[in-house]
């Protein structure tokens, strides 16, 4: 699966988003930047995927691993990292799609910089009838260490790329949700910083797991994050998701 020309590899965790996974795989495809490596890892989708993704059988840029059970998107992710091998890694979920221009442009922007960690604005959108309703785009702050980050929980992650070695040993916790939450609170904990890329490079379905679309269960899943993994008081607890609420009413508006 080792490709030495790749400077970043892509991570796809895929269950049951036949529907919307071709939109994501051309976003990859049709990259301006061709540097890269992408990994499909299918968890055991029960719909069409598979029929999808072997469209893609002939393009020697992209691996795919068909798991033989569900092991939740966590086990997908930390798979996806443990079978790359480039200096930087990015995240995309079936559902979400990139602009043409966005690895080329972030990598550049890391790269000049000696960035390790970035990520960018976005566009949410909800389909109601087959149809894509856009939201306004999401701006998020230009940096975030972790003190911040655990109030403002709007690093989109498909947007993210970061080196790879920074990661070291981190992992995806199996989580019901909010997986990705605690996976960049432990990066952000050890003193990294992360930094804008201040373009709009990624659109952002809101599913049914979305932090904006079953705010109580979501927000209950910060707390609890919170409480036994990061280990916050209950005070500084209360502000994390207080500040989050404010941040989403501010980002998604009051539903």
């Amino acid at each position: 699966m080792k490709n030495n020309n790749c400077i970043v590899d892509i991570i796809l965790p895929n269950y049951n988003n036949a529907e919307f996974l071709k939109e994501a795989l051309e976003a990859v495809i049709n990259q301006t930047y061709k540097k890269w490596q992408l990994f499909i890892i299918d968890d055991n989708s029960q719909d069409n995927s598979k029929e999808i993704i072997s469209n893609y059988n002939n393009n020697k840029n992209i691996n795919t691993v068909y798991l033989s059970k569900n092991k939740g998107v966590a086990f997908c992710r930390n798979l996806g990292i443990r079978l790359s091998n480039s200096l930087y890694i990015s995240f995309l979920d079936s559902d979400d799609y990139w602009s043409q221009d966005k690895l080329k442009e972030q990598m550049f922007f890391m790269e000049k910089y000696k960035y390790e960690f970035t990520y960018s604005d976005y566009t949410p959108f909800i389909l109601k009838k087959n149809k894509k309703i856009f939201k306004k785009q999401v701006i998020v702050p230009n940096s975030f260490n972790y003190d911040q980050f655990i109030n403002n929980t709007s690093i989109g992650t498909s947007s993210v790329i970061i080196k790879r070695s920074i990661i070291g040993r981190i992992k995806f916790r199996k989580l019901k949700i909010c997986e990705d939450y605690f996976f960049k609170c432990e990066i952000l904990k050890r003193g990294n910083i992360a930094v804008k890329f201040n373009q709009n490079t990624m659109f952002y379905q809101i599913s049914k797991n979305s932090l904006q679309s079953n705010k109580l269960r979501n927000l209950y899943w910060v707390w609890y994050i919170n409480k036994n993994y990061n280990k916050l008081s209950f005070f500084k607890n209360l502000k994390s998701l207080l500040f989050i609420i404010i941040s989403s009413i501010k980002r998604y508006g009051i539903k």
